[in-house]
């Protein structure tokens, strides 16, 4: 992965942790004068003129062009955008796992991932869309046991009703790509959310 595509983490003019954009958009974005570019250590704020006149300094990272030697931007803030985005959690494998807790949810079993499928509470072949609240972890055994049957036929019953997650898909941040200086902003968010049962 180049410099230009790794991560940068986003505020809102609050200072708050919405997002996160490549280094190459962050650069972009300070250049419109969307955003400015936190200095990580100092906390201190640069317009993308200011950022350039600093140029590599000390930094071990830094992005070389024929005109200019940049340091890698980690943080940057908005200068006008100061809400939070409403996305919902994305719709995928991952997120049905995370959601059902890695659980089987019609006999309760973790037997581990690799032994978890996603089952249709409804089969698609009887119509059944593959929706949040169609969709459910079941281990290999309650799935084959299920098959292509309704619950009621298959005499199997749902630990709980699946609902799509409340939380949101907005800021998800895995602990191996977070960067040391995003911890001011994002380790108390990450910590302290609350998980489904």
């Amino acid at each position: 992965m180049t410099v230009l595509m790794e991560q940068a983490l986003v505020l809102n003019r609050s200072w708050t942790a919405i997002t996160t954009t490549s280094v190459r958009q962050a650069l972009v974005l300070a250049y419109r004068e969307v955003a400015r570019i936190i200095c990580p250590d100092t906390y201190q704020v640069y317009d993308f003129e200011d950022w350039a006149e600093l140029g590599g300094g000390e930094a071990e990272r830094v992005i070389r062009t024929p005109f200019l030697t940049l340091r890698v931007p980690e943080i940057i803030v908005l200068n006008r955008y100061n809400g939070f985005p409403r996305r919902g959690a994305a719709f995928s494998r991952r997120n049905i796992y995370r959601r059902d807790a890695f659980t089987c949810q019609y006999c309760g079993a973790r037997p581990g991932s690799e032994l978890l499928s996603i089952d249709h509470v409804v089969p698609r072949s009887r119509g059944g869309r593959s929706t949040w609240e169609n969709c459910v972890l079941a281990c290999l055994e309650c799935n084959k046991r299920k098959a292509n049957r309704d619950l009621g036929q298959s005499g199997l019953v749902l630990a709980r009703p699946p609902r799509q997650p409340s939380w949101s898909g907005a800021l998800e941040v895995s602990v191996g790509s977070r960067k040391a200086s995003w911890e001011k902003f994002i380790s108390d968010r990450y910590w302290n959310i609350e998980l489904e049962e």
